[in-house]
């Protein structure tokens, strides 16, 4: 069969439907015609007719089984690993074994998506060339920046962070955990700081004020200085408010496309690589959100279609009760690594505050979310944020017959876990992170360019589990 061309192929699928038509119909006219002679001709004719029928519906199903199994099966693998390989960049090998009834469809695409791969190599190592030039200029400002004894916060013309560095971070993060994107008030008192940014605005000057933190609790020595031509302002945090030393390392996380971004508006609408997502997952004492209770959280923020280095949570949990072994056979996580975490109600008010304007991401959604809507009305915490969860994603891509694990994933989309990070909440959040941001490109290949449009063909694949939106 696998030397005969495609055409000769298919033209055998319906040469097999009309000779099994003619034989079934024969068969249960004979059985019709034998019938009569004992009952007459009208049960004749009407057992010949229930035959036929049956006969046709078991050919027509036999055969739609062979063309599914051999053709179209086939053709929706085919499609899924180039969509891969094109979006994902992920080197997909292709299942020609699978494709063997398809002629030389499989041996044609795998030879075209090999040239693209060779010619995109060629285009990486120039890339590569630009992006080693950056990364120098990246160290040279870092080491610029270290001379500056002030933490430094870079903000847009909406009041929204575009750069931070290790010092910043350390005083932010007694207020909230540091996230691009985000709003300045959601860290500083916002009359306090329009009032300063209001005067820097009229004397072009740096202007030195005291900066109250959201909750009250804490106020920085800052001062706000404008950029000249350029939008957006600095602040500079006295360095003694810090938690590290002048010395100690000053890594940089920004974005400078953001300057020219609004900030979110509305999420729904917003082309797919542009909206913020915050990926997250939990090891929990069991697998009842009822009754369990969550022993770790880990999380990380996926920003233009990529995840933002030094931006996660990852939080041990005091669940208030025993951990069952066999839920510490899976995690490894104990009563004593506990035993001096923070309750869940702190943990879960900072993982709100990470997530803010953002979307929220996990593998199997409906499982983590029972836990935090579970305690939402006991800690004053409302969970609209919109939702997605990457087994309905791998639905809407590879198709409903597709293993949707999160290992299966990870295998298809080249994504490796180490070992020692599987069962872990931030190695699993890192891990369904990574396989989010290969599908980005694959869902907007397929028109699917808004939240909007990926929510709703999500929602087609509802009956592999609940949608959350």
């Amino acid at each position: 069969m696998t030397r005969l061309s495609l055409r000769l192929r298919i033209l055998l699928f319906f040469a097999l439907m009309a000779a099994g038509g003619i034989l079934v119909v024969a068969l249960a006219l004979f059985a019709g015609y034998r019938h009569s002679f004992e009952g007459g001709a009208g049960p004749g004719f009407m057992l010949a007719a229930i035959i036929s029928g049956f006969g046709l519906l078991g050919l027509a199903t036999a055969i739609w089984f062979l063309f599914d199994e051999n053709v179209a099966k086939p053709i929706e693998r085919l499609a899924s690993t180039l969509r891969v390989r094109a979006h994902a960049g992920v080197p997909a090998a292709l299942d020609t074994h699978a494709a063997r009834y398809l002629g030389d469809l499989a041996p044609a695409a795998d030879a075209v998506t090999t040239q693209l791969d060779a010619q995109t190599l060629d285009a990486a190592e120039l890339v590569a060339l630009e992006t080693e030039a950056l990364s120098d200029e990246k160290n040279r400002l870092t080491a610029l920046l270290s001379e500056i004894p002030l933490a430094i916060v870079l903000i847009g013309p909406t009041h929204r962070i575009v750069l931070y560095d290790g010092q910043a971070a350390s005083a932010l993060a007694q207020i909230a955990p540091p996230r691009l994107n985000a709003s300045i008030f959601d860290y500083f008192d916002k009359s306090v700081l329009l009032a300063a940014h209001d005067e820097l605005v009229k004397s072009d000057r740096e202007i030195r004020f005291e900066a109250t933190c959201l909750n009250g609790d804490v106020s920085f020595a800052a001062r706000l200085k404008p950029l000249g031509t350029a939008r957006g302002y600095m602040m500079l945090i006295d360095e003694a408010h810090t938690h590290l030393s002048p010395e100690a390392s000053r890594p940089l996380t920004y974005d400078f496309d953001l300057l020219s971004n609004a900030g979110p508006s509305d999420l729904l609408k917003l082309p797919i690589d542009r909206v913020p997502f915050v990926v997250f997952d939990s090891e929990t004492t069991g697998l009842l959100p009822h009754k369990d209770e969550v022993v770790q959280l880990g999380a990380v923020r996926v920003l233009r279609g990529m995840i933002v280095a030094g931006e996660k949570i990852d939080r041990l949990v005091n669940p208030a009760r025993p951990i069952p072994p066999a839920s510490t056979k899976v995690h490894h996580i104990t009563d004593a690594m506990v035993a001096d975490a923070p309750p869940f109600q702190t943990v879960a008010t900072e993982f709100h505050h990470f997530a803010r304007d953002a979307v929220i991401v996990a593998h199997n959604a409906p499982f983590d979310m029972a836990f935090l809507h579970r305690r939402a009305k006991d800690y004053d915490l409302a969970w609209t944020h919109p939702v997605l969860d990457t087994v309905l994603l791998s639905a809407v891509l590879f198709g409903t017959t597709e293993s949707h694990t999160l290992d299966a994933l990870c295998s298809r989309l080249g994504v490796s876990i180490p070992q020692h990070l599987r069962h872990t909440a931030l190695g699993d959040a890192q891990a369904t992170a990574e396989v989010l941001c290969r599908m980005l490109p694959m869902l907007k290949s397929r028109g699917f360019d808004t939240l909007q449009k990926v929510i709703e063909q999500c929602q087609k694949h509802s009956r592999l589990l609940e949608d959350l939106n």
